[in-house]
């Protein structure tokens, strides 16, 4: 069956892939734009790219709830056993691990990782995941670095990127990004959640198609979309 990508807002994904059920920064029930709560989702992997609240608030409560295995760096997996949590899959920057959904490598990311309580939350991230049709790029929280052209060096098929600026990349430095990563597909995360992070994802979305050869996809929460379809479809 084909990888199937829903985008629940913010940082947040559900993937399914190869029988598996994957969440990406599940930041669900305090979220104002996610349709869904973290009692109705299913997980056998919990990726957490840093340590912000609003990229990890629920992920313990699904693990539990699940038995999902959370794969974050070292000091996140270690704050999560300390927790009682014995599933964790510690990585670290520019490692990389085969999960039975495929290949993740932990890529860097420019950005901040305390833990909610104060407790250091390690180096942030973002991961690269080798799905069966093609490699895919969750940037998670950064801002702009030319070593992205390292990360697309690898051939990416999509690359979801922030562009809600403030705390992250904005509209222009995104961009910059598409043309340093060169993927096939663009979507665009992390705007429109609160108003400090509003932004016009059709005008990026035009920008992208415009001044580079990236095809751009607007998500709305809840969106599912068939990445095989995606890829198929004609430039």
């Amino acid at each position: 069956m084909a990888s199937e990508l829903t985008w629940l807002g913010h940082g947040s994904w559900s993937i399914k892939s190869l029988g598996q059920a994957i969440l990406l920064d599940p930041f669900l029930d305090d979220s104002p734009v996610s349709p869904v709560k973290s009692g109705e989702v299913d997980a056998d992997w919990i990726l957490v790219s840093h340590g912000h609240f609003d990229h990890m608030a629920d992920a313990e409560r699904i693990a539990r709830r699940t038995g999902a295995t959370i794969i974050a760096n070292f000091e996140i997996c270690q704050w999560f056993a300390a927790k009682g949590l014995e599933k964790t899959h510690a990585m670290n920057l520019g490692g990389g691990f085969d999960f039975p959904f495929g290949r993740v490598k932990m890529t860097i990311a420019h950005h901040t990782s305390m833990l909610p309580d104060g407790a250091n939350g390690g180096n942030p991230a973002g991961f690269v995941v080798a799905l069966p049709e093609g490699n895919v790029y969750f940037a998670c929280d950064t801002g702009l670095f030319s070593d992205m052209r390292l990360i697309g060096a690898c051939g990416l098929a999509l690359a979801a990127l922030p562009i809600g600026d403030n705390y992250t990349m904005g509209p222009d430095d995104a961009l910059e990004a598409v043309e340093l990563l060169e993927p096939r597909l663009v979507v665009p995360i992390h705007y429109d959640t609160f108003p400090l992070l509003k932004q016009d994802a059709a005008a990026f979305a035009r920008r992208v198609e415009s001044e580079t050869d990236a095809r751009c996809l607007v998500m709305r929460p809840g969106d599912e979309a068939d990445l095989e379809a995606l890829l198929a479809q004609p430039a």
